[in-house]
């Protein structure tokens, strides 16, 4: 049997100021062995007054947690050493750990520059909407062609795509290995694969031809090939052209002009809205316009007067007297100089080709400033010998138009 409680507590009574002994816990081990023990209450009590101080087990989730504690605490006192300056010293890693090394190598940090952008240009994307590209024809099918353009993935060229006009002997003007250079009308899809056109390079080029002809005021002679309400038809280069009936010399019976040649001149050419519209009429008017050069004094009559001058007919051509070009001197109205109907004659100031028009110059004939006011016909009778004195003005004027 155990202990008894009764005895422990007649057995242990304070005397004096002694204290009471501390009650400790102990494991149940330790109870057991007291508990085996043999009772004897004859022994002397004195011996039940010895605490036994028992063996306190930890367990290994115990110790761990004791460690990082006094580790903690290590590194807490550690710390409580160090200054403010020693915080804002960078780390020293040689003297803090020295068994600490850093390696690298170059190729693990370092690249090629001009590898790296070769690398980059190689999966760039090839072909633009828009965009001229030269290749060889690798493949001819039934419906198309398949172009080597430099990319990861051919073009492919649909057969009306090919060339201008309906194309019978597809596979004899095309052949395996043929060189030739297209315009991408339809950007990759998934596979990388490009639309390309023949035929839209060939038009592109047409309209970059009859612009620049246009913008030269150069004639064409075009075969008439149909005809609507409006006007006729004709073909330009791959491109049709319009010729209203307006701009006809003779546009009563306008149907008699199929399937013959007709000279004319660019009237109005947009590309983007595909209008290429030709004249009969300017092209008479050009042919006129390059028979003339500056300085050279016409005789006219006076068509029309506006407020901003005169209309002079020069025989198949009309030419501007603007009000500013007319006289030196102060005018209170046009109508007091010249009428309609009246001869006149003056000075060509200005030939603008591509616009069809003459500028026309009578203040240069007078030898004083409101001459043509005072006596008109003294200016015009002796305007042969008056146009003499300008024409060095008009060589320089000329010389500089043939630079340009």
């Amino acid at each position: 049997m155990g202990v008894s409680n009764k005895n422990a507590q007649d057995n242990i009574q304070p005397k004096g100021n002694k204290k009471p002994l501390q009650v400790l816990h102990i494991s149940k081990k330790d109870t057991q062995e007291i508990h085996n023990e043999p009772t004897n209450s004859q022994e002397d009590p004195k011996k039940e007054n010895i605490a036994i101080k028992p063996q306190i087990i930890k367990d290994d989730s115990v110790k761990e947690t004791e460690d990082i504690n006094e580790k903690t605490n290590d590194f807490d006192i550690s710390q409580q050493d160090l200054t403010q300056q020693d915080l804002n010293r960078p780390l020293d890693f040689s003297v803090q750990n020295k068994d600490f090394q850093l390696e690298r190598t170059v190729d693990e940090f370092d690249f090629d520059e001009s590898a790296f952008l070769e690398a980059l240009n190689a999966n760039e994307p090839i072909g633009a909407t828009g965009e001229t590209i030269s290749g060889k024809v690798i493949a001819i099918e039934s419906d198309g062609l398949y172009v080597d353009i430099g990319g990861k993935a051919p073009g492919y060229m649909p057969k009306k795509e090919c060339g201008l006009g309906v194309i019978t002997n597809f596979k004899e003007k095309f052949s395996i290995g043929l060189e030739m250079e297209v315009l991408v009308i339809k950007e990759q899809n998934a596979d990388g694969m490009v639309t390309i056109s023949a035929r839209a390079l060939i038009l592109r080029k047409s309209w970059e031809k009859v612009s620049s002809s246009a913008k030269n005021g150069e004639l064409i002679n075009v075969l008439i090939n149909g005809f609507n309400r409006g006007g006729l038809t004709c073909d330009v280069d791959g491109l049709r052209g319009f010729i209203p009936r307006s701009q006809l010399e003779d546009g009563q019976d306008y149907q008699s002009f199929v399937g013959k040649n007709l000279k004319v001149a660019f009237l109005e050419v947009n590309p983007e809205s595909r209008k290429l519209v030709l004249s009969e009429k300017k092209a008479s008017l050009i042919s006129k316009l390059t028979s003339l050069e500056l300085g050279q004094l016409i005789e006219g009559e006076v068509l029309a007067v506006k407020p901003y001058g005169f209309f002079i007919d020069l025989g198949g051509a009309s030419g501007l007297l603007h009000q500013s070009s007319l006289t030196n001197g102060s005018i209170r109205s046009l109508r007091e100089i010249f009428r309609e109907g009246e001869i006149i004659k003056a000075l060509i100031s200005e030939i603008d080709i591509e616009k069809g028009r003459i500028g026309l110059n009578t203040a240069l004939l007078e030898d004083s400033a409101g001459e043509l006011i005072i006596d008109k016909q003294k200016v015009m009778q002796e305007a042969a010998e008056r146009a003499l004195k300008t024409k060095a003005l008009f060589d320089k004027k000329n010389k500089i138009n043939e630079h340009k």
